[in-house]
């Protein structure tokens, strides 16, 4: 079995590795002047010089395409070994083989049909998929719009089919319309069509769109599988499924009832949708810490930059925007303590206004619960550096305290803060017993209370005439209204507006959870109690937001300590 493995995966590299008159085709496109082209022709062999003339005057997009299905069908054992190849590497399956469809580019001049090659983020986002398929679970996709996240998942079930024998796979949306009508290349169906009817025959399994291509369905015979779509009420009835995808799994009018009939069909669903606010059943998949997740967003799309996305915050509702674009749940729904649009604001700001962070760097840690997740947020000043969280399944208090310590050595933190209320009241006891293991290395932990009275009560709250203990409920409510004020501060200085540079936040882009991330900080609503103080509702309908949480603490004021040198006191005449 190994050596099967290492002839598929040798002559995969085999196929990709370009021979001379591409390597020289290559060159030629890329050089800056004829003179530069002209000796590489000139040292060129003649019949290489004309393979690579050839080959630069072909359609960029479907050359190596169709250099790589020649070069394969000069020998039978090499499209055997692609295969096998393939059926271990479906995203690469898919970026070497795949097209999709956009009548956008007609306008501009450009043909509809592109090759699909997958960014990084569609190629994890294939990679998940998989993942839940083998595991046997279910998952969420959490989306922007066009960010190609349909295109991946009917991709992959083709692929599935075609490399899997006896593979049924199930489809669904919210209408017929949405899955399969003609002439409409939006539906799922016609975007399945399109892949497969573009695939080499050695890779389509059988595949004939006038013999294997029915309404709803459509069979590989070489394979024996299927992918059969259903809409509404039916989804999920159709009979058992390998794998099955919700598509924009948000807008079904009845999603409990197709969530207990897929529950008896197939051991792994696959929900995928943009948010349609709080209160449906995919806003509470999304937000189970049990369920897997993941997050695509328009910031993992190499098209699309803050130029473009600028241009849509003046062009349409800011809901949509919010919604579909920045994936907030909580578009819709009043009383919401930071904006999405404040937030996105605030993402890599410290860089467009060429600001370096200075000031203090500590950690915070919010503790979940074995149902939960705690997360950890890092800042250095006005910079969110960076948030991590993890499942709390299986661990204790003293497991989390130590996964914290090591990643606040990671970023060289000395001090960390923690939520002293509920389950984190026992991090203090845990880090000394941490700390007393690794004199050399100590981490300083301050405790945090958000049902305590807020700090600097007789202080004005930020562009208020309101004392903070006239203002909030809390120490918690005072730590979000705060975060609200750097993040509006934040959203001014992205407009040009006039801000405090004292007064603001930024997100480093980076942050691997950060689409995770935007969508928490715009989860929590604020209301007030009967003093008429603000309080806060963190959870909605949800999960606590934790990754948010981590950054509320980080950034909520605090009495700082007064740290004092050595060097100082030596100066003063005073021992260190």
């Amino acid at each position: 079995m190994t050596d099967l493995y290492q002839l598929a995966a040798a002559t995969y590299a085999a196929m990709c590795a370009p021979p001379s008159y591409v390597q020289l085709a290559n060159a030629l496109l890329r050089a800056e002047t004829r003179d530069q082209r002209a000796t590489l022709l000139d040292t060129a062999h003649p019949s290489i010089r004309e393979a690579a003339l050839r080959y630069a005057t072909e359609p960029e997009g479907t050359r190596e395409r169709d250099r790589w299905a020649a070069w394969m069908r000069q020998d039978g054992r090499r499209v055997a070994a692609l295969k096998h190849y393939y059926a271990d590497h479906m995203a690469d399956f898919i970026s070497d083989w795949g097209v999709t469809v956009d009548p956008r580019r007609v306008a501009k001049g450009q043909h509809a049909l592109i090759p699909f090659h997958l960014w990084p983020k569609q190629v994890e986002l294939v990679d998940w998929m998989l993942e839940r398929w083998r595991a046997g679970e279910h998952g969420t996709v959490v989306k922007s719009r066009d960010v190609g996240a349909s295109w991946c998942a009917v991709a992959l079930l083709a692929a599935l089919c075609i490399f899997n024998r006896n593979f049924a796979a199930g489809v669904a949306s919210s209408t017929e319309a949405k899955m399969d009508l003609s002439d409409n290349p939006d539906t799922l169906f016609a975007k399945l069509r399109a892949f497969l009817q573009h695939l080499p025959p050695e890779f389509a399994a059988g595949y004939s769109p006038s013999k294997t291509d029915k309404y709803l369905r459509i069979s590989f015979p070489d394979t024996d599988s299927s992918v059969t779509g259903e809409a509404g009420d039916q989804a999920g009835r159709g009979g058992r499924k390998s794998l099955y995808v919700v598509d924009e799994a948000a807008f079904f009018e009845h999603p409990r009832l197709i969530e207990a009939s897929l529950a008896a069909t197939t051991d792994s669903t696959i929900w995928v949708s943009t948010p349609n606010g709080i209160g449906n059943a995919f806003y509470e998949k999304a937000h189970n810490p049990a369920v897997p997740r993941f997050d695509i967003t328009w910031r993992d799309d190499p098209r699309k930059d803050d130029a473009w996305y600028a241009h849509k915050v003046a062009t349409l509702d800011p809901v949509v925007v919010a919604a579909e674009i920045n994936c907030d749940f909580a578009a819709s729904v009043q009383g919401v303590v930071i904006p999405s649009a404040w937030v996105q604001a605030a993402i890599g700001l410290h860089e467009r206004l060429g600001l370096e962070p200075t000031g203090a760097r500590y950690a915070a840690l919010d503790v979940g619960d074995t149902n939960d997740r705690s997360a950890l947020a890092a800042r250095h000043g006005f910079l969110l550096e960076h948030v991590e969280s993890w499942s709390g399944a299986g661990s204790d208090i003293h497991g989390t305290t130590a996964r914290a310590f090591r990643l606040c050595d990671a970023r060289e933190l000395d001090e960390m803060l923690y939520d002293a209320d509920g389950l984190g009241a026992g991090v203090r006891g845990a880090a000394r017993v941490l700390n007393e293991s690794r004199p050399d290395r100590t981490v300083k932990v301050a405790e945090y209370r958000g049902s305590s009275s807020p700090v600097f009560a007789e202080r004005k709250a930020p562009r208020t005439n309101v004392a903070w203990k006239d203002y909030v409920a809390n120490r918690k409510a005072q730590a979000f209204m705060h975060l609200r004020s750097l993040f509006e501060q934040s959203y001014a200085a992205s407009r040009g507006e006039p801000y405090d540079p004292n007064h603001i936040i930024s997100i480093n882009p980076k942050i691997p959870e950060l689409a995770r991330l935007t969508a928490e900080l715009s989860q929590p609503t604020m209301d007030t109690n009967a003093a008429g103080k603000i309080l806060i509702d963190k959870y909605g309908d949800g999960a606590s937001p934790n990754l948010a949480d981590s950054v509320v603490m980080a950034f909520a004021p605090r009495r700082m300590p007064l740290n004092i040198s050595d060097e100082l006191l030596e100066a003063a005449g005073m021992p260190g």
